[in-house]
């Protein structure tokens, strides 16, 4: 308990899977949270149950839309004027996009989707929350990529390239942040049991998914979210531009 404690946090995607364990752990370590999301009712319940858990109201749900750059604004405004700092921000929404077809059927409109929130939308994060650690003097940014970041075959083309661009983003940022003390990361999940994979696979395709990982298991929200806690902590203050890969093993064959 306590390691992140008189911390503020900006958690994206956080109405439900990792998003939302993230918050409770963040939470639990002493943080404040801003937790985000477009899923308004979910996220107001998930930070209603964080609040009563932890007995106080420093986690704030917002609705947020992680592709605009005014959403953007309006959330770091509201994180300053509500706790007066920002420490922490966990780039964590993200979409799959469409999957299952070939490079020429995609239109225009189907690859840039998935860019718009997860390479863009994180681009936007830093871009405009990074002033506000710079005042600091610190700061720890953790993008959540992918393993598809890394290898082909996981996921659609454009969902691929975005998870890419938020790698090779995360290191260039850590080389220029580093003089200001503010680290970038990325955690990059294998097969995680979130709402969007369960509405995304039936039966047997999980059975299949769930052979081809050495552990023999699929990861679970809160696999990612101690990690996320590491990289927020402290505990990491001698690590910038590194990639976790939480993934049971796969990319280890």
């Amino acid at each position: 308990m306590g390691r992140l404690e008189n911390k503020v946090a900006i958690i994206t995607g956080a109405a439900n899977g990792q998003g939302a364990v993230e918050a409770e752990l963040f939470a639990k370590e002493g943080a404040s949270v801003i937790a985000t999301d477009l899923q308004e009712e979910t996220l107001a319940a998930l930070v209603e149950s964080i609040n009563k858990d932890n007995g106080n109201d420093k986690v704030i749900g917002l609705k947020h839309d992680v592709s605009s750059e005014d959403s953007w604004k309006e959330i770091v405004e509201e994180a300053i004027s509500r706790f007066g700092k920002i420490d922490i921000l966990v780039n964590n929404a993200g979409i799959s996009g469409k999957q299952g077809i070939h490079v020429e059927e995609y239109t225009l409109d189907e690859w840039q989707a998935p860019y718009n929130v997860n390479a863009t939308g994180n681009f936007l994060g830093v871009k405009t929350v990074v002033p506000f650690m710079k005042k600091n003097g610190s700061g720890s940014i953790i993008n959540i990529s992918s393993t598809a970041a890394m290898v082909g075959g996981q996921g659609g083309i454009p969902y691929h390239a975005s998870k890419g661009a938020t790698t090779a983003m995360t290191k260039a940022l850590a080389l220029e942040l580093s003089e200001y003390n503010i680290r970038v990361n990325s955690v990059h999940p294998g097969i995680v049991e979130t709402p969007m994979f369960k509405n995304a696979v039936d039966d047997e395709l999980e059975k299949h998914l769930k052979s081809k990982v050495p552990l023999g298991i699929l990861g679970q929200p809160e696999d990612i979210a101690y990690p996320v806690l590491l990289l927020a902590s402290d505990e990491s203050k001698f690590m910038t531009g590194s990639e976790i890969v939480v993934d049971g093993g796969t990319l280890a064959q």
